[in-house]
């Protein structure tokens, strides 16, 4: 993302929850593979003037609300549960 000037400095206008919903959506990948494509992805939508990801539910980690059902149910419940 440095790398290109213009989207950097989109990137640095954005706001820092929208920062932190990309960053949480490409951390979010499990196969590096996943998360390069995202990061392109990112990188493609900033300069298409997205300020958050497109069709995610967004960040877990907002303090501003609470979870929602879905995010409750599928997120943070699996993330806290072992294996099978």
């Amino acid at each position: 993302m440095r790398s290109d000037p213009k989207v950097f400095a989109l990137w640095e206008n954005l706001t820092p929850l929208g920062r932190n919903e990309f960053i949480c959506w490409v951390d979010d990948a499990k196969q590096p593979a996943t998360r390069q494509r995202r990061i392109e992805r990112t990188c493609e939508e900033i300069l298409e003037g997205k300020k958050r990801p497109c069709c995610w539910a967004g960040c877990i980690h907002r303090a501003d609300k609470a979870p929602s059902r879905w995010q409750q149910a599928v997120l943070i419940d699996k993330k806290g549960k072992s294996g099978p």
